[in-house]
């Protein structure tokens, strides 16, 4: 078993958390944390990026001038790509970049990440995440701690309460997900990543082999 501390809002430690070392104490496997990462993005991607091919841009499709006797190189109708508003030739039209990867490539890529995050000690676990009210400067002032030791921050609950998803919205460089939700994306990406005890539990369960 692998023992991590639980700290309350001030840091401090409350008990040990005991997890199961096939999850948290796997190899880093950057083959599967790449794959991972690049289908994660790949499917964000919205595929709208549209150029017009010569029969969609607007001009006429007569003939310029003839084609011999005028000492000029030969030429069709305006809408020809080598010209001045011409259409595009093998531009991009929209398209669907999502594609799916086995679901044992998934919870291996995160299983290596959250592994290699406590061994680098830029994993963290909470008592609970809650805010009094709904505003920045009580997010601030709670977990201000955890906010100015990280140039950014990853919050994992199993239920992101609203008036904590209000009140850390504004925050550079923070972001509160719930475990359902999480990725490799957001593993690798940000600094430090901070779970509660529930959601470090929920994603054990998970992650199961």
């Amino acid at each position: 078993m692998v023992n991590v501390p639980v700290l309350n809002a001030s840091l401090e430690p409350q008990r040990e958390l005991a997890l199961p070392e096939e999850i948290f104490a796997t190899p880093y496997r950057r083959d599967l944390v790449y794959e991972a990462v690049r289908n994660y993005r790949a499917n964000q991607r919205l595929g709208t990026a549209s150029t017009k091919r010569r029969d969609e841009v607007s001009g006429s499709g007569k003939k310029l001038w003839k084609q011999k006797h005028t000492g000029r190189a030969r030429v069709g109708e305006r809408t020809s790509p080598l010209w001045y508003h011409g259409g595009i030739v093998f531009g991009p039209k929209p398209r669907d970049y999502s594609y799916a990867v086995p679901k044992k490539v998934r919870r291996g890529a995160l299983r290596s990440l959250v592994s290699e995050r406590l061994r680098r000690g830029s994993l963290k676990v909470l008592d609970s995440l809650a805010v009094d009210a709904p505003r920045t400067r009580e997010f601030l002032k709670r977990y201000g701690g955890l906010v100015d030791s990280a140039k950014s921050l990853l919050l994992v609950d199993v239920e992101v309460a609203r008036p904590v998803a209000l009140a850390s919205r504004n925050l550079p460089g923070v972001k509160v997900s719930r475990v359902s939700e999480l990725n490799a994306y957001d593993l690798a990406r940000y600094q430090t990543v901070v779970f509660t005890e529930p959601a470090l539990l929920k994603l054990a369960e998970d992650l199961k082999p």
